[in-house]
C-alpha cells in the first residue's frame, strides 16, 4: 500500500447527533475514492463502519470506527463516531487525534440536543470544524432555517461555502462560492457535471461569494491587504485565509450534502484534501510535562495509543497516531508509562474490520497493531531518543453507578476479567470493588452506557449479571467528648486473657489543642485509608500498663473504626487518650490488651453523642437557560444546595453541593425533564451531617439487617 508523505495525510472525525448521516458518509466517502464496490447502508447492516453486532441490532454506532480513503493523492483518515452522550469517549479520543472535525447537521432538525452536546466536546480541543448540512434531499429538509440555527450557535464562523438551487425529493444542485459553480448531480448521485451559475441565482451568489473573499481575507494581515488593493482574492489566496481562519477557530465552512444519493460528498473531499490542515501544520501534541512534542518526519518516533478494541478471536488491538517520525514494520519501541519495549510485528490501516497491512507509516498517519503486551489506551510508544509522553486523553467522570453481582457466584472471577476487558476498550466505564460497601461498583455514563455493557457481558463473555442499587460509603463520628473502660478476663486453664483499659475520646479537628489534663507520653498520628484521621495519646502513668501493651490497644480501636456502631459503616476523625488500666503479670497480653481497647472504644463511642456523615459531591449542571427553573427544582428536592450560577456560551452552570445517596440514577432524571438538552458532572467534595431523621432511619435499617443475621 502507498506510503503518504505527512503533507499528503489529512485525518478527519465525523461528529454529530445521532441519525444525522456520519456512517452513510463515511460509507459514500469510501464509494466515491473507488475503494469499495458497492454502498452499503445502516438499515441493511452492510456498512464498512457498523460492523459490531450491537450496532446492527440497534441501527446507529456504539464505537468509533477507523477508515481511511485516498482522493486526488490525498489520504483522508475517517474516524466515524456515535452520535450518543452516552458513548462520549469513543467521541473523545476520537477528536484528540483528528486534525479535522466534520460535524454533520440534519437538513431536517437544525442544532439538535445531541448536535449541542457533542459540540462542546469537540470545542474543547478547538480543532478546525467543517460543517456539513446533511439529508437535504429529505423531503422535510429546511435548508434556511438550518442554517439559521448554525448561524445562532456558530456565530459569524459559519461561513457559507454552498448552497442549494433546490431541496427536499429534487434536491440535484449546488452552487458552490468558493469555485463560483453549480454542480448539477445526475439522479443516482455521483460525479457531478459543472455548469455556469444560473441567472436568477447569479445575484445572490455573487454576494455571498463576496461575503466568503472578506472572510477569508480578515484573517491574514497581508490577505486583507491585498484584497484591499486587488478588491478580490483568486482561489488559492481564498484556500489560505480560510485555512488560517479554520486553524484559528474563527471559520467553520458550511457544506451541502445528501450522503445518502452521493451528491456533494467529492467537493468536500476536495477541500479537505486542499484547505484542511495536515498534522504537521498544526499546534504540536502538549506533553505530559507542560512542553510540546516533536512533529515532524525526521523526529524521533512517537506514537500515541488512543483506542484499545479487544476481540474475541484476535485479541488486544491497539490504534495509534503518529505523533513524529515514522514507524516500520518490527520496529522496537519503549512504552513511556511501563517502561517495557514493545515491538510491532503487524502494521495495519484499519477499515472498520478489515485491516490493510502495511509496512511503515508516516508522522500524521493513523493505524494500528495487535497483541501489544502492556500498552493501553493513553500510553506512548517512543523511541530511546524521546525523553516524554504525549499527554493523556481527559476522560469525563462517570455520571452513573451501580452494584453489579453475576447470577452464578461462582462467576466472580470471570466477571472481573470481562469487566476489565470492556474498561481497556472503554475508560469510561469504570470498575471498583470497594471493599466497606462489599459490592462491585460499575460506575458509566447513562443508562444506555449500562445497558451496552450488560449486552457485552451477556453476548461476548457469556456471563449473566443483575445491576443493583449501590450503598452509600457513610462515615462515622462523635460530636462530644466520652470516658469509658474495660476490663477483658477470661479463665479457661492454665494462662488466661487479662487486660483492663480507661480512655477517653473526643472528637478531631485539624489544628485544635493538645488535650489538656493529661501526661502525654506519645502522640501518634493515623491517616485513615477511607479519609479522616485517628489521633492515639499514650497518657499512662506510673506503668499501669506495660508499654508493648499501647499497640495492641491501638490496633482494637482501629479494627473496630472499621465497623461503626451506628451503620457498620467507617469511622473516622476522633482522638483517644489511654490514661489508665490494670495488667496482670501472667494472663496479660497483646490479645487481652487490644479487645479491651475495642471495647472500650465501642462503650465510649455510643456515649458521645454519634454522628452518621454521607458523601457531599460537586455538582454542575449545564442547561438552557428556558429549562432553568425546572432543573433548579428537581435539584432541590434532592437536598441540594446551590453554590451560584454563571453563563457559559449559550447555557447556563449551575453548581451545587449534593448528597451522593440522591444522585441515584440522576443522569436518567436530567435527560427526561430537558429532553436530552442539559448535562453534569460531579466530583467528590467531602463528608456533612446527615439529617436526624435520615440517620434514624438508617440506624433502624443497620440494625434489623444485623438481627435478621444473627436470628
Amino acid at each position: 500500500m502507498k506510503v503518504f508523505d505527512a503533507k499528503h495525510i489529512k485525518n478527519i472525525v465525523l461528529l454529530g447527533a445521532a441519525k444525522s448521516g456520519k456512517t452513510t458518509l463515511a460509507e459514500t466517502m469510501l464509494f466515491e475514492a473507488g475503494l469499495i464496490k458497492r454502498r452499503g447502508t445502516v438499515e441493511g447492516k452492510n456498512t464498512i463502519s457498523d460492523y459490531h453486532e450491537i450496532e446492527h441490532q440497534r441501527g446507529n454506532s456504539v464505537y468509533a470506527t477507523a477508515l481511511h480513503t485516498e482522493w486526488r493523492d490525498y489520504k483522508i483518515n475517517i474516524i466515524d463516531t456515535p452520535g450518543l452522550d452516552d458513548f462520549v469517549g469513543e467521541i473523545i479520543s476520537s477528536v484528540r487525534v483528528a486534525d479535522t472535525c466534520v460535524l454533520l447537521i440534519n437538513a431536517q432538525h437544525g442544532i439538535e440536543v445531541g448536535t449541542e452536546l457533542i459540540w462542546n466536546y469537540a470545542d474543547r480541543y478547538q480543532k478546525p470544524v467543517i460543517l456539513a448540512i446533511n439529508q437535504l434531499d429529505h423531503a422535510k429538509s429546511n435548508f434556511d432555517q438550518t442554517l439559521e440555527s448554525m448561524k445562532q450557535r456558530f456565530g459569524s464562523a459559519a461561513t457559507l461555502m454552498q448552497y442549494p438551487v433546490d431541496q427536499g425529493e429534487n434536491f440535484s444542485s449546488i452552487i458552490d462560492l468558493l469555485k463560483m459553480t453549480m454542480y448539477k448531480f445526475p439522479p443516482e448521485g455521483g460525479k457531478p457535471e459543472k455548469l455556469p451559475i444560473p441567472d436568477d441565482q447569479k445575484e445572490r451568489a455573487e454576494e455571498l461569494h463576496n461575503e466568503l473573499v472578506e472572510k477569508a481575507a480578515e484573517n491574514d494581515e497581508s490577505l486583507m491587504e491585498l484584497y484591499f488593493e486587488k478588491g478580490s482574492l483568486d482561489e488559492d489566496e481564498m484556500r489560505q485565509g480560510l485555512k488560517i481562519g479554520m486553524m484559528n477557530h474563527q471559520v467553520f465552512p458550511i457544506f451541502c450534502l445528501s450522503a445518502k444519493k452521493n451528491m456533494g460528498s467529492g467537493r468536500m473531499m476536495g477541500f479537505i484534501d486542499n484547505v484542511a490542515p495536515s498534522s504537521i501544520e498544526m499546534n504540536p501534541e502538549p506533553s505530559d510535562n507542560g512542553e510540546v512534542m516533536p512533529n515532524q518526519a525526521d523526529d524521533g518516533t512517537v506514537l500515541f495509543v488512543f483506542k484499545t478494541l479487544v476481540e474475541p478471536n484476535l485479541g488486544k488491538m491497539s490504534f495509534f497516531k503518529v505523533i513524529s517520525g515514522s514507524v516500520e514494520l518490527s520496529k522496537d519501541l519503549i512504552n513511556h508509562q511501563t517502561g517495557q519495549t514493545e515491538r510491532l510485528n503487524q502494521l495495519f490501516i484499519m477499515d472498520g474490520k478489515n485491516r490493510n497491512p502495511v509496512q511503515k507509516l508516516m508522522v500524521g498517519d493513523i493505524g494500528a497493531t495487535l497483541k501489544l503486551k502492556a500498552t493501553e489506551t493513553n500510553h506512548t510508544l517512543r523511541d530511546k531518543s524521546i525523553k516524554h509522553a504525549v499527554k493523556p486523553i481527559q476522560f469525563p467522570g462517570p455520571r452513573i453507578r451501580t452494584a453489579i453481582v453475576p447470577e452464578n457466584k461462582q462467576d466472580d472471577e470471570k466477571l472481573s476479567e470481562a469487566l476489565k476487558k470492556i474498561h481497556q476498550e472503554d475508560p469510561t466505564v469504570e470498575i471498583e470493588y470497594s471493599r466497606e460497601l462489599k459490592q462491585l461498583i460499575l460506575s458509566c455514563q447513562g443508562e444506555l452506557h449500562l445497558a451496552m455493557v450488560k449486552w457485552a457481558l451477556k453476548n461476548t463473555y457469556f456471563l449473566d449479571v443483575d445491576f443493583v442499587t449501590p450503598r452509600i460509603p457513610y462515615r462515622e463520628t462523635i460530636q462530644k467528648a466520652s470516658d469509658a473502660s474495660y476490663r477483658h478476663k477470661k479463665q479457661s486453664g492454665g494462662a488466661g486473657q487479662f487486660g483492663e483499659v480507661y480512655l477517653k475520646i473526643e472528637p478531631y479537628q485539624e489544628g485544635m489543642a493538645e488535650p489538656s489534663g493529661f501526661n502525654i507520653r506519645k502522640k501518634e498520628e493515623t491517616e485513615l485509608p477511607w479519609g479522616g484521621k485517628l489521633v492515639f495519646y499514650n497518657c499512662i502513668v506510673g506503668g499501669v500498663i506495660d508499654i508493648r501493651f499501647l499497640p495492641s490497644i491501638r490496633k482494637g480501636i482501629l479494627e473496630k473504626m472499621e465497623e461503626g456502631p451506628l451503620t457498620g459503616s467507617y469511622v473516622r476523625d476522633i482522638r483517644v487518650m489511654v490514661y489508665d488500666g490494670k495488667m496482670h503479670a501472667v494472663d496479660s497480653n497483646d490479645i487481652s490488651f487490644k479487645i479491651a481497647g475495642m471495647m472500650a472504644f465501642k462503650q465510649a463511642f455510643t456515649s458521645a453523642d454519634p454522628q452518621l456523615l454521607e458523601p457531599i459531591y460537586d455538582i454542575e449542571v449545564v442547561v438552557p437557560e428556558e429549562l432553568m427553573g425546572e432543573v433548579m427544582t428537581d435539584l432541590q428536592s434532592r437536598r441540594t444546595i446551590i453554590q451560584g450560577m454563571e453563563v457559559r456560551g449559550a447555557y447556563q452552570v449551575i453548581k451545587a453541593k449534593t448528597p451522593l445517596a440522591e444522585l441515584d440514577r440522576y443522569t436518567t432524571t436530567l435527560r427526561s425533564i430537558t429532553q436530552g438538552r442539559a448535562n453534569f458532572s460531579t466530583m467528590f467534595s467531602g463528608y456533612s451531617t446527615v439529617p436526624y431523621e435520615i440517620q434514624q432511619k438508617l440506624m433502624s435499617n443497620y440494625h434489623r439487617q444485623v438481627e435478621e443475621v444473627h436470628s
